[in-house]
Protein backbone atom coordinates (compact mmCIF):
# COMPACT_ATOMS: atom_id res chain seq x y z
CA UNK A 1 0.00 0.00 0.00
CA UNK A 2 1.02 3.54 -0.96
CA UNK A 3 0.83 6.31 1.35
CA UNK A 4 -0.39 9.55 0.75
CA UNK A 5 3.05 11.57 0.23
CA UNK A 6 6.91 10.52 0.29
CA UNK A 7 8.88 9.81 3.06
CA UNK A 8 12.32 9.82 4.49
CA UNK A 9 12.47 7.57 8.03
CA UNK A 10 15.24 8.40 10.03
CA UNK A 11 18.36 6.10 10.34
CA UNK A 12 17.40 3.15 12.64
CA UNK A 13 14.39 4.82 14.86
CA UNK A 14 12.63 5.59 11.51
CA UNK A 15 11.26 2.04 11.07
CA UNK A 16 12.08 -0.50 13.83
CA UNK A 17 10.25 -3.60 15.69
CA UNK A 18 11.30 -5.72 18.20
CA UNK A 19 9.19 -8.68 18.92
CA UNK A 20 9.35 -12.12 21.41
CA UNK A 21 6.92 -15.15 21.40
CA UNK A 22 6.53 -17.93 22.89
CA UNK A 23 3.67 -20.69 23.19
CA UNK A 24 4.57 -20.82 26.97
CA UNK A 25 7.14 -19.00 28.31
CA UNK A 26 7.35 -15.32 29.65
CA UNK A 27 9.43 -12.97 28.40
CA UNK A 28 11.91 -12.80 31.41
CA UNK A 29 12.01 -17.05 30.83
CA UNK A 30 13.46 -16.47 26.95
CA UNK A 31 15.91 -14.02 28.11
CA UNK A 32 17.37 -16.29 31.17
CA UNK A 33 17.39 -19.54 28.50
CA UNK A 34 19.13 -17.10 25.82
CA UNK A 35 21.74 -15.67 28.51
CA UNK A 36 22.03 -18.90 30.50
CA UNK A 37 23.18 -17.62 33.74
CA UNK A 38 21.83 -18.85 37.38
CA UNK A 39 19.63 -22.10 37.69
CA UNK A 40 16.31 -20.74 36.42
CA UNK A 41 15.64 -24.27 35.82
CA UNK A 42 15.22 -24.71 39.59
CA UNK A 43 12.26 -22.22 39.78
CA UNK A 44 8.97 -24.34 40.37
CA UNK A 45 7.05 -21.17 38.56
CA UNK A 46 9.51 -21.43 35.42
CA UNK A 47 8.38 -25.27 35.39
CA UNK A 48 5.14 -25.02 35.99
CA UNK A 49 5.03 -22.70 32.69
CA UNK A 50 6.18 -25.20 30.16
CA UNK A 51 4.28 -27.57 28.15
CA UNK A 52 6.13 -31.10 26.65
CA UNK A 53 6.82 -28.97 23.69
CA UNK A 54 7.62 -25.11 24.22
CA UNK A 55 8.44 -23.19 20.84
CA UNK A 56 10.03 -19.63 21.12
CA UNK A 57 10.96 -16.71 18.40
CA UNK A 58 13.03 -13.69 18.74
CA UNK A 59 12.82 -11.10 15.69
CA UNK A 60 14.37 -7.68 14.88
CA UNK A 61 14.28 -5.94 12.25
CA UNK A 62 15.25 -2.21 11.54
CA UNK A 63 16.10 0.30 8.73
CA UNK A 64 19.35 1.94 8.22
CA UNK A 65 17.60 3.77 5.20
CA UNK A 66 14.37 4.24 3.59
CA UNK A 67 12.37 6.00 1.50
CA UNK A 68 9.79 6.73 -0.45
CA UNK A 69 8.52 8.90 -3.15
CA UNK A 70 6.13 9.47 -6.47
CA UNK A 71 7.03 9.69 -10.10
CA UNK A 72 4.20 9.95 -11.97
CA UNK A 73 1.36 7.27 -11.27
CA UNK A 74 3.81 5.22 -9.50
CA UNK A 75 5.11 5.34 -5.85
CA UNK A 76 8.77 3.89 -5.41
CA UNK A 77 10.72 3.33 -2.17
CA UNK A 78 14.11 2.35 -1.03
CA UNK A 79 15.26 0.45 2.03
CA UNK A 80 18.64 -0.52 3.65
CA UNK A 81 17.75 -3.12 6.51
CA UNK A 82 19.16 -5.45 8.62
CA UNK A 83 17.14 -8.23 9.69
CA UNK A 84 17.33 -11.08 12.99
CA UNK A 85 15.60 -14.28 13.58
CA UNK A 86 16.23 -16.68 16.38
CA UNK A 87 13.64 -19.93 16.79
CA UNK A 88 13.11 -22.53 19.27
CA UNK A 89 11.52 -25.53 19.59
CA UNK A 90 12.21 -26.86 23.58
CA UNK A 91 11.19 -29.95 25.29
CA UNK A 92 10.25 -29.55 29.21
CA UNK A 93 11.99 -33.02 29.90
CA UNK A 94 15.54 -31.12 29.13
CA UNK A 95 14.73 -28.56 32.31
CA UNK A 96 13.15 -31.05 34.39
CA UNK A 97 16.51 -33.02 33.65
CA UNK A 98 18.21 -30.07 34.21
CA UNK A 99 16.79 -29.18 37.18
CA UNK A 100 16.89 -32.47 39.26
CA UNK A 101 20.46 -33.42 38.42
CA UNK A 102 21.35 -29.68 40.10
CA UNK A 103 19.12 -30.63 43.07
CA UNK A 104 18.80 -34.60 43.93
CA UNK A 105 22.39 -35.80 44.86
CA UNK A 106 23.67 -38.59 42.74
CA UNK A 107 19.76 -38.43 40.78
CA UNK A 108 22.16 -39.44 37.85
CA UNK A 109 22.70 -42.58 39.15
CA UNK A 110 19.00 -44.24 38.98
CA UNK A 111 17.14 -41.96 36.28
CA UNK A 112 15.61 -41.92 32.74
CA UNK A 113 15.61 -38.57 30.48
CA UNK A 114 14.39 -38.31 26.91
CA UNK A 115 15.39 -34.76 25.50
CA UNK A 116 14.90 -35.85 21.92
CA UNK A 117 13.95 -33.54 18.94
CA UNK A 118 14.88 -30.42 19.97
CA UNK A 119 16.51 -27.13 17.12
CA UNK A 120 17.15 -23.70 17.57
CA UNK A 121 17.80 -21.62 14.69
CA UNK A 122 19.31 -18.25 13.84
CA UNK A 123 19.50 -16.52 10.64
CA UNK A 124 20.24 -12.46 10.30
CA UNK A 125 21.19 -10.90 6.85
CA UNK A 126 21.19 -7.24 5.37
CA UNK A 127 18.79 -6.57 2.57
CA UNK A 128 18.83 -3.87 0.09
CA UNK A 129 15.26 -3.31 -1.56
CA UNK A 130 13.78 -1.83 -4.22
CA UNK A 131 9.85 -1.59 -4.20
CA UNK A 132 6.83 -0.19 -6.98
CA UNK A 133 3.56 0.16 -5.90
CA UNK A 134 1.21 1.51 -8.53
CA UNK A 135 -2.80 1.96 -8.46
CA UNK A 136 -4.35 0.85 -11.41
CA UNK A 137 -7.80 2.23 -11.23
CA UNK A 138 -9.74 3.88 -8.64
CA UNK A 139 -10.53 0.82 -6.94
CA UNK A 140 -7.19 -1.96 -7.39
CA UNK A 141 -3.51 -1.06 -6.21
CA UNK A 142 -0.80 -3.50 -6.91
CA UNK A 143 2.92 -3.46 -5.26
CA UNK A 144 6.25 -5.33 -5.76
CA UNK A 145 9.90 -5.10 -4.04
CA UNK A 146 12.45 -7.20 -4.82
CA UNK A 147 15.52 -7.42 -2.39
CA UNK A 148 19.32 -8.08 -2.45
CA UNK A 149 20.31 -9.95 0.14
CA UNK A 150 23.64 -10.22 2.18
CA UNK A 151 23.93 -12.88 4.83
CA UNK A 152 25.23 -12.06 8.23
CA UNK A 153 24.94 -15.43 9.25
CA UNK A 154 23.03 -19.11 9.63
CA UNK A 155 23.03 -21.40 12.22
CA UNK A 156 20.79 -24.64 12.91
CA UNK A 157 21.70 -26.81 15.88
CA UNK A 158 19.34 -30.09 15.83
CA UNK A 159 19.22 -32.15 18.61
CA UNK A 160 17.22 -35.51 16.85
CA UNK A 161 17.97 -38.11 19.76
CA UNK A 162 19.57 -37.04 23.19
CA UNK A 163 18.19 -39.76 25.71
CA UNK A 164 19.72 -41.56 28.67
CA UNK A 165 18.76 -43.89 31.57
CA UNK A 166 21.02 -45.49 34.63
CA UNK A 167 20.49 -47.51 37.28
CA UNK A 168 23.77 -47.55 39.28
CA UNK A 169 25.01 -48.31 42.71
CA UNK A 170 25.60 -45.61 45.57
CA UNK A 171 28.68 -43.76 46.46
CA UNK A 172 28.83 -45.41 49.62
CA UNK A 173 28.36 -48.69 48.09
CA UNK A 174 31.16 -49.06 45.87
CA UNK A 175 33.02 -47.47 48.61
CA UNK A 176 32.31 -50.35 51.08
CA UNK A 177 32.97 -53.28 48.39
CA UNK A 178 36.11 -51.35 47.37
CA UNK A 179 37.70 -51.18 50.85
CA UNK A 180 39.60 -53.85 51.75
CA UNK A 181 38.63 -53.97 55.54
CA UNK A 182 34.84 -54.47 54.36
CA UNK A 183 36.33 -57.94 53.06
CA UNK A 184 38.81 -58.39 56.15
CA UNK A 185 35.91 -58.46 58.04
CA UNK A 186 34.50 -60.98 57.11
CA UNK A 187 35.45 -65.37 57.20
CA UNK A 188 36.47 -66.74 53.71
CA UNK A 189 33.12 -68.38 53.51
CA UNK A 190 30.69 -65.30 54.43
CA UNK A 191 33.19 -63.45 52.02
CA UNK A 192 32.79 -65.82 48.60
CA UNK A 193 28.84 -65.61 49.54
CA UNK A 194 29.18 -62.01 49.62
CA UNK A 195 31.13 -62.16 46.66
CA UNK A 196 28.19 -64.69 44.55
CA UNK A 197 25.86 -62.01 45.60
CA UNK A 198 27.46 -58.83 44.66
CA UNK A 199 28.35 -60.89 41.55
CA UNK A 200 24.11 -61.66 40.88
CA UNK A 201 23.74 -57.86 42.08
CA UNK A 202 26.06 -56.37 39.27
CA UNK A 203 24.17 -57.98 36.15
CA UNK A 204 21.42 -55.36 37.04
CA UNK A 205 23.86 -52.57 36.71
CA UNK A 206 23.66 -50.44 33.45
CA UNK A 207 24.16 -46.67 32.17
CA UNK A 208 23.45 -45.94 29.02
CA UNK A 209 23.60 -42.26 27.05
CA UNK A 210 22.62 -42.15 22.91
CA UNK A 211 23.03 -38.85 21.42
CA UNK A 212 22.54 -38.32 17.47
CA UNK A 213 22.43 -33.95 16.87
CA UNK A 214 23.64 -32.12 14.43
CA UNK A 215 25.00 -28.25 13.69
CA UNK A 216 25.50 -26.43 10.32
CA UNK A 217 26.59 -22.90 10.56
CA UNK A 218 27.71 -20.09 8.59
CA UNK A 219 28.83 -16.75 10.17
CA UNK A 220 32.19 -15.21 9.21
CA UNK A 221 34.27 -14.73 12.43
CA UNK A 222 32.41 -17.82 14.37
CA UNK A 223 34.75 -19.78 16.25
CA UNK A 224 34.38 -23.74 17.60
CA UNK A 225 36.86 -24.16 20.04
CA UNK A 226 37.80 -27.89 20.72
CA UNK A 227 39.02 -29.95 23.65
CA UNK A 228 39.69 -33.74 23.18
CA UNK A 229 38.27 -33.50 19.76
CA UNK A 230 34.78 -32.32 19.98
CA UNK A 231 33.24 -28.42 20.31
CA UNK A 232 33.66 -26.96 23.83
CA UNK A 233 32.05 -23.83 23.03
CA UNK A 234 31.12 -21.72 20.29
CA UNK A 235 32.37 -18.43 20.24
CA UNK A 236 32.10 -14.93 18.31
CA UNK A 237 34.92 -13.15 17.15
CA UNK A 238 33.44 -9.46 15.83
CA UNK A 239 36.34 -8.30 13.88
CA UNK A 240 36.30 -11.11 11.70
CA UNK A 241 32.35 -10.71 10.62
CA UNK A 242 31.13 -9.90 7.40
CA UNK A 243 29.35 -11.48 4.38
CA UNK A 244 29.06 -15.06 4.36
CA UNK A 245 26.39 -15.58 1.92
CA UNK A 246 24.45 -13.87 -1.08
CA UNK A 247 20.75 -14.25 -1.68
CA UNK A 248 17.50 -13.15 -3.27
CA UNK A 249 13.73 -12.10 -2.03
CA UNK A 250 10.42 -10.08 -3.83
CA UNK A 251 7.37 -9.34 -1.95
CA UNK A 252 4.33 -9.15 -3.63
CA UNK A 253 0.89 -7.59 -2.81
CA UNK A 254 -2.42 -6.12 -3.66
CA UNK A 255 -5.39 -4.19 -2.15
CA UNK A 256 -8.89 -3.85 -3.62
CA UNK A 257 -12.11 -1.90 -2.76
CA UNK A 258 -15.07 -3.93 -2.96
CA UNK A 259 -17.19 -0.93 -2.23
CA UNK A 260 -16.05 2.69 -1.69
CA UNK A 261 -15.50 2.22 2.13
CA UNK A 262 -14.35 -2.02 2.10
CA UNK A 263 -11.16 -2.69 1.39
CA UNK A 264 -9.59 -5.78 1.26
CA UNK A 265 -5.59 -7.22 0.83
CA UNK A 266 -3.01 -9.29 0.86
CA UNK A 267 0.59 -10.09 0.41
CA UNK A 268 2.90 -12.22 0.65
CA UNK A 269 6.82 -11.07 1.99
CA UNK A 270 10.17 -12.46 1.70
CA UNK A 271 10.09 -15.15 -0.79
CA UNK A 272 13.58 -16.09 -1.33
CA UNK A 273 16.69 -17.70 -0.05
CA UNK A 274 20.54 -17.21 1.02
CA UNK A 275 23.03 -19.05 -0.46
CA UNK A 276 25.89 -19.77 2.49
CA UNK A 277 29.42 -19.86 1.00
CA UNK A 278 31.49 -22.88 1.31
CA UNK A 279 34.40 -21.22 3.13
CA UNK A 280 32.35 -19.74 6.03
CA UNK A 281 30.20 -22.91 6.69
CA UNK A 282 31.39 -25.09 9.33
CA UNK A 283 29.45 -28.45 10.11
CA UNK A 284 29.30 -30.78 12.54
CA UNK A 285 27.68 -33.41 13.62
CA UNK A 286 27.28 -36.11 16.87
CA UNK A 287 26.44 -39.78 15.96
CA UNK A 288 28.73 -41.84 18.05
CA UNK A 289 27.75 -45.55 19.56
CA UNK A 290 25.96 -44.95 22.41
CA UNK A 291 27.47 -44.88 26.02
CA UNK A 292 27.27 -48.15 27.64
CA UNK A 293 27.50 -49.22 30.93
CA UNK A 294 26.51 -52.98 31.30
CA UNK A 295 26.55 -55.15 34.13
CA UNK A 296 27.82 -58.22 32.51
CA UNK A 297 31.19 -56.44 31.92
CA UNK A 298 31.78 -56.74 35.91
CA UNK A 299 30.27 -59.95 36.57
CA UNK A 300 32.49 -61.41 33.93
CA UNK A 301 35.52 -59.83 36.30
CA UNK A 302 34.40 -61.63 39.16
CA UNK A 303 35.53 -64.66 40.90
CA UNK A 304 33.76 -65.45 44.38
CA UNK A 305 36.47 -66.92 45.44
CA UNK A 306 38.62 -64.11 45.34
CA UNK A 307 37.70 -61.16 46.56
CA UNK A 308 40.16 -59.11 45.02
CA UNK A 309 38.36 -59.56 41.97
CA UNK A 310 35.05 -57.99 43.29
CA UNK A 311 37.22 -55.16 44.46
CA UNK A 312 38.83 -54.70 40.74
CA UNK A 313 35.21 -55.13 38.82
CA UNK A 314 33.70 -52.23 41.60
CA UNK A 315 37.12 -50.04 40.70
CA UNK A 316 36.45 -50.09 36.99
CA UNK A 317 32.51 -49.60 37.48
CA UNK A 318 33.63 -46.65 39.33
CA UNK A 319 35.57 -45.46 36.91
CA UNK A 320 32.97 -46.09 34.25
CA UNK A 321 30.32 -44.35 36.22
CA UNK A 322 32.34 -41.38 36.74
CA UNK A 323 32.81 -40.87 33.20
CA UNK A 324 29.14 -41.17 32.67
CA UNK A 325 28.29 -38.71 35.49
CA UNK A 326 30.93 -36.11 33.29
CA UNK A 327 28.53 -36.62 30.41
CA UNK A 328 25.36 -35.34 31.85
CA UNK A 329 25.85 -33.15 35.11
CA UNK A 330 27.19 -29.86 33.58
CA UNK A 331 23.99 -28.30 34.19
CA UNK A 332 24.22 -25.96 30.52
CA UNK A 333 20.95 -25.64 28.48
CA UNK A 334 23.17 -26.46 25.47
CA UNK A 335 25.89 -29.41 26.98
CA UNK A 336 29.15 -29.53 25.12
CA UNK A 337 30.35 -32.77 27.01
CA UNK A 338 26.99 -34.79 26.43
CA UNK A 339 26.87 -33.92 22.84
CA UNK A 340 30.30 -34.60 22.05
CA UNK A 341 29.97 -32.66 18.58
CA UNK A 342 32.84 -33.26 16.20
CA UNK A 343 33.71 -30.58 13.64
CA UNK A 344 33.87 -31.73 9.66
CA UNK A 345 34.86 -29.68 6.72
CA UNK A 346 31.80 -28.18 4.76
CA UNK A 347 31.72 -30.21 1.21
CA UNK A 348 29.66 -27.85 -0.62
CA UNK A 349 28.02 -23.86 -0.31
CA UNK A 350 24.52 -24.53 1.79
CA UNK A 351 20.92 -22.85 1.52
CA UNK A 352 18.51 -21.32 3.82
CA UNK A 353 14.95 -19.78 3.09
CA UNK A 354 13.60 -16.48 4.07
CA UNK A 355 10.79 -16.40 7.02
CA UNK A 356 8.05 -15.44 4.54
CA UNK A 357 5.24 -13.80 5.70
CA UNK A 358 1.33 -14.53 4.28
CA UNK A 359 -1.41 -11.81 4.90
CA UNK A 360 -4.91 -11.62 4.38
CA UNK A 361 -6.69 -7.89 5.48
CA UNK A 362 -9.99 -6.19 5.46
CA UNK A 363 -11.00 -2.64 6.37
CA UNK A 364 -14.45 -0.90 6.33
CA UNK A 365 -14.63 2.50 7.17
CA UNK A 366 -16.98 4.95 8.82
CA UNK A 367 -18.03 8.32 8.68
CA UNK A 368 -15.66 9.47 5.52
CA UNK A 369 -13.03 6.94 6.12
CA UNK A 370 -12.14 8.63 9.53
CA UNK A 371 -12.89 5.53 11.65
CA UNK A 372 -12.49 1.63 10.47
CA UNK A 373 -12.51 -1.48 11.90
CA UNK A 374 -9.88 -4.10 10.22
CA UNK A 375 -9.39 -7.79 10.63
CA UNK A 376 -5.69 -8.89 9.68
CA UNK A 377 -4.67 -12.90 9.59
CA UNK A 378 -0.67 -13.47 9.34
CA UNK A 379 1.25 -16.51 9.43
CA UNK A 380 4.66 -16.56 9.26
CA UNK A 381 7.10 -19.46 8.32
CA UNK A 382 9.71 -19.03 10.49
CA UNK A 383 12.09 -21.91 11.95
CA UNK A 384 10.93 -24.50 13.45
CA UNK A 385 7.54 -23.93 13.60
CA UNK A 386 4.80 -21.54 11.40
CA UNK A 387 3.23 -18.41 13.96
CA UNK A 388 -0.28 -17.82 12.58
CA UNK A 389 -2.32 -15.06 14.37
CA UNK A 390 -5.50 -13.08 13.95
CA UNK A 391 -6.19 -9.35 15.11
CA UNK A 392 -8.92 -7.18 15.14
CA UNK A 393 -8.53 -3.26 14.88
CA UNK A 394 -10.17 -0.05 15.64
CA UNK A 395 -8.32 3.03 14.19
CA UNK A 396 -9.37 6.13 14.40
CA UNK A 397 -7.91 8.80 12.11
CA UNK A 398 -9.57 12.25 12.62
CA UNK A 399 -6.48 14.41 10.65
CA UNK A 400 -3.55 12.89 8.87
CA UNK A 401 -1.14 14.18 11.43
CA UNK A 402 -2.90 12.52 14.56
CA UNK A 403 -3.98 8.26 13.79
CA UNK A 404 -4.98 5.82 17.16
CA UNK A 405 -5.17 2.40 17.00
CA UNK A 406 -6.42 -0.16 19.20
CA UNK A 407 -6.36 -3.70 18.32
CA UNK A 408 -6.72 -7.45 19.81
CA UNK A 409 -4.88 -10.61 18.81
CA UNK A 410 -6.27 -13.87 19.75
CA UNK A 411 -4.26 -17.11 19.43
CA UNK A 412 -0.18 -15.86 20.12
CA UNK A 413 -0.75 -14.29 23.50
CA UNK A 414 -3.88 -16.98 24.25
CA UNK A 415 -6.09 -13.34 24.23
CA UNK A 416 -3.94 -12.24 27.22
CA UNK A 417 -2.84 -8.89 25.81
CA UNK A 418 -3.92 -5.88 23.31
CA UNK A 419 -2.47 -3.34 21.16
CA UNK A 420 -1.83 0.16 20.18
CA UNK A 421 -1.03 2.28 17.93
CA UNK A 422 -0.48 6.49 17.95
CA UNK A 423 0.79 8.46 15.13
CA UNK A 424 1.57 11.69 16.35
CA UNK A 425 2.52 13.98 13.03
CA UNK A 426 6.50 12.17 12.10
CA UNK A 427 6.64 9.81 15.01
CA UNK A 428 4.55 6.02 15.09
CA UNK A 429 4.69 3.91 17.96
CA UNK A 430 2.93 0.89 18.30
CA UNK A 431 2.38 -2.35 19.68
CA UNK A 432 0.53 -5.71 18.81
CA UNK A 433 0.68 -7.28 22.29
CA UNK A 434 1.22 -4.68 25.19
CA UNK A 435 4.23 -5.64 27.61
CA UNK A 436 2.28 -6.77 31.14
CA UNK A 437 5.44 -7.85 33.00
CA UNK A 438 8.05 -10.47 32.96
CA UNK A 439 5.34 -13.12 32.12
CA UNK A 440 4.10 -11.96 28.91
CA UNK A 441 4.69 -14.89 26.73
CA UNK A 442 3.92 -12.64 23.40
CA UNK A 443 4.94 -8.84 23.51
CA UNK A 444 6.60 -6.74 20.11
CA UNK A 445 7.55 -2.54 20.00
CA UNK A 446 7.14 -0.71 16.48
CA UNK A 447 8.73 2.98 16.37
CA UNK A 448 8.81 4.93 13.46
CA UNK A 449 9.66 8.37 12.50
CA UNK A 450 9.31 9.79 9.12
CA UNK A 451 9.94 12.87 7.69
CA UNK A 452 7.03 13.86 4.78
CA UNK A 453 8.42 14.57 1.06
CA UNK A 454 6.59 16.19 -1.78
CA UNK A 455 3.10 16.62 -2.34
CA UNK A 456 0.23 14.53 -1.72
CA UNK A 457 -0.21 11.64 -4.50
CA UNK A 458 -2.33 12.57 -7.61
CA UNK A 459 -5.73 11.80 -8.00
CA UNK A 460 -6.08 8.75 -9.74
CA UNK A 461 -8.87 8.41 -12.61
CA UNK A 462 -10.99 5.47 -12.18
Amino acid sequence: MAPTRGYFNLPVIGSFNASVNSSSLGYQDIIDIIDNSGNFYSNPDFLGRLKDKNKLNVNINTDILSAGWYSGKNFWSFNVGIRADIGANLRKSMFTFLNEMDVIEDNWRNSAYDISNQQVNVQSYTEVGLGLSRQINSRLTVGARVKVLLGIGNMELKLNRVSMSANLPSEMEISNWSSEDYWNNMNPSEAMAEAQKLKDKFGNYHANLAIGASLESSFKGLELPEKDGYIDDIDFDSDKLGIAGYGFGIDLGASYKIMDNFTVSASILDLGFISWSKESTKIASANPDPFNIEGSTYTGMIDPNNPQTVMNAVGQLESDADNYMNRVTSGDVLDYDMLQLKVADAKKSRKSRLASTLVLGGEYGFFNNKLALGVLSTTRFVQPDALTEVTFSANYRPKNWFNVALSYSAIQSAGKSFGLGLKLGALFLGTDYMFLGKNSNSVNAYIGVSIPLGGKKPNKEG
